[in-house]
């Protein structure tokens, strides 16, 4: 028994291109999602105001595309990603993966489904099992999905190894390796069941900068080798640069920009984007020096206290009176979807 390869019919992509197969349809298609989570009480006993973490977020994902969510911490990310995954219940919305809505299915339904869409996690080894074997960790989706033990522990060391890692150290526990190891083994646990999707949260934010491109790499290697499709969620737009196709930004819990990557970084529409593209470094110190560094005033406004209208119109250098009463749509805008009155320079 192999490894499952997945080649996707069109031709391999060069590493960090960025140019997504033409798909006949999406793989995952996300309607208006939303997430509320009840208030914090008080120590009265009274419930505080419920907070809207997700608030009507929608895109499509082709078949091997990667799509970047990023934002600020607290924009709501993480929980979209665990709602992709049904690893946390939507408030509403719906989720079709593969042309079937998998948004309010049982477990017993969505079993099915789930060896299709797997999630790695933002720390490796807090994600990790510190009593079991990393045989038992790999193997343990296959066993659920009905595999023998022998067969899925043949199955993990194939997994090991095509994720970088010694076969031979398989009856090891997770304390013995380090970092960047721990992360192979949670891609390798996600690919186990042969996906189609994986939600990436924050895959590289815990490991080292030198780790961080080894683990980039591997997922784009990964992705190439098994047509993979993944929402790669990031803080860090230069990473996210690198992996993506198109690029979803998001604030207080719904996205204000969405399209391709080139276009979004070369040309963004929306004042947040523009503030974030602004912080990153630059190779060359000369136009480090010469770009303008946008600086937003004061913090995120509280989710469970949206202010109306836009909800970036607080920090915005371009608000208008409109802008603090009417609640922007995402419309098309240069190439892309953006949510804002003044899209632009």
């Amino acid at each position: 028994m192999t490894v499952e390869a997945r080649r996707p019919d069109t031709a391999a992509r060069a590493e960090g291109a960025g140019t997504a197969p033409a798909p006949s349809g999406p793989l995952l298609s996300v309607r208006d999602l939303t997430m509320t989570f009840p208030g914090r009480r008080s120590a009265s006993g009274r419930r505080g105001a419920p907070v809207r973490a997700v608030d009507g977020v929608s895109f499509d994902l082709a078949a091997g595309e990667t799509l970047g969510l990023v934002g600020e911490s607290g924009c709501g990310k993480s929980t979209t990603g665990r709602m992709l995954v049904r690893l946390l219940e939507p408030t509403s919305g719906s989720i079709t993966f593969d042309g079937r809505d998998i948004t309010r299915l049982s477990q017993r339904g969505l079993r099915p489904h789930r060896r299709h869409l797997q999630m790695v996690f933002q720390d490796p080894h807090s994600s990790l099992n510190p009593r079991q074997t990393v045989a038992r960790i790999i193997s343990d989706p296959l066993l659920v999905q009905g595999w023998s033990a022998s067969d899925a522990r043949r199955r993990a060391a194939e997994l090991m190894d095509l994720v970088g890692l010694i076969p031979e150290h398989i009856d090891r526990y997770p304390h013995e390796f380090s970092g960047g190891q721990a992360q192979r083994i949670g891609i390798a646990r996600s690919l186990a069941t042969s996906p189609r999707l994986i939600v990436a949260d924050e895959p590289v934010s815990a490991l080292d900068v030198s780790v961080q491109a080894q683990i980039v790499n591997l997922m784009e290697r990964l992705r190439r080798e098994l047509d993979l499709a993944y929402v790669f969620i990031a803080h860090d737009l230069s990473v996210v640069k690198r992996v993506s196709d198109r690029v979803a930004v998001m604030y207080l819990g719904r996205i204000v920009e969405i399209g391709e990557k080139r276009a979004l970084y070369e040309s963004p529409q929306h004042p947040y984007t523009r503030a974030l593209l602004s912080a990153v470094p630059l190779p060359d110190p000369a136009a480090e020096r010469r770009r303008e560094r946008i600086v937003l005033l004061g913090d995120p406004p509280s989710p469970a206290a949206p202010p109306p209208g836009c909800t970036f119109h607080p920090r915005c250098p371009k608000a208008q009176d409109v802008c603090r009463t009417d609640r922007p749509l995402l419309r098309i805008a240069a190439s892309r979807e953006v949510a804002c009155h003044f899209p632009g320079d």
